[in-house]
């Protein structure tokens, strides 16, 4: 059994990134409370608890106020050493095909409930002077996302956010971190009706490989990381070509219909 390294909290820790950071924590010798919003958390945090630390499932909606505050309630006043806001959704479709309430939930999730739990945690942790937050960003976050314009959007705020973030609390000892990933072998092209497109089609990073490149640079207490090589390419293209340009290379990507062969 590994030793007992302190408490780290993961959201969208059911599947995917989330799933597979929560790995990373179990096998550096965290105990966890891990957040999702679907009954699979409690599966999850078995086979966390298998590996040998303590991992209690919460059960919430992280895009509502009262999801954060059941979250936070769980942790009973104790530290919080690693803060992972992973917890989002995609939305696929042109936007005026899709529907408010679905818009409406994927912002709440990707930036209303995200930051409503950072705010929380992180003045726990500012009081302690100590912790570490990693937020799960994207690099669609860097261009126009045609038939995925909310998504992008949100992400985009996010990867933002964590830096601005960073800098306010540069004076203390506790780190920021913005995971960056490309698209990555998970549920979330299913989930955002994006398998018919080229990206949702494409071969994609393995979340493992992706968790594991975020939770380094955590622990080092970089300020963000690209993850994948040809993400990094990606990425730097991103920062030189005009928003327009990107916009159409997107919609090539995400349109319906372009995986189909």
């Amino acid at each position: 059994m590994a030793d007992k390294a302190g408490l780290a909290v993961i959201t969208g820790a059911s599947t995917g990134i989330g799933y597979e950071l929560a790995k990373c924590c179990a096998a550096a010798g965290y105990d966890m409370v891990v957040a999702a919003d679907e009954p699979e958390i409690a599966r999850a945090a078995e086979e966390f608890r298998a590996m040998g630390v303590n991992a209690e499932p919460v059960e919430a909606d992280l895009a509502t106020a009262e999801g954060v505050e059941k979250l936070y309630v769980a942790l009973s006043g104790r530290p919080v050493e690693l803060l992972f806001a992973n917890a989002g959704r995609g939305l696929g479709h042109a936007f005026l095909d899709q529907e408010v309430a679905e818009i409406r939930h994927v912002i709440d999730t990707n930036i209303t409930g995200t930051i409503l739990l950072v705010h929380r945690i992180g003045r726990d942790m500012r009081l302690r002077n100590r912790g570490r937050i990693l937020f799960t960003g994207s690099i669609a976050g860097f261009m126009p996302g045609s038939y995925q314009a909310v998504y992008n959007a949100t992400k985009a705020f996010v990867d933002s956010f964590s830096w601005a973030l960073r800098n306010e609390l540069k004076d203390t000892d506790i780190t920021v971190t913005c995971l960056m990933p490309g698209p990555t072998d998970t549920e979330f092209f299913e989930r955002a009706e994006m398998t018919d497109t080229k990206v949702g089609s494409e071969k994609k990073m393995d979340p493992a490989k992706v968790a594991r490149i975020g939770f380094e640079a955590m622990m080092k207490g970089e300020a963000g990381v690209v993850a994948g090589f040809s993400n990094k390419i990606q990425a730097a293209m991103a920062h030189l070509m005009p928003a327009g340009l990107l916009a159409e290379q997107h919609r090539k990507m995400a349109q319906p219909g372009t995986g189909e062969t």
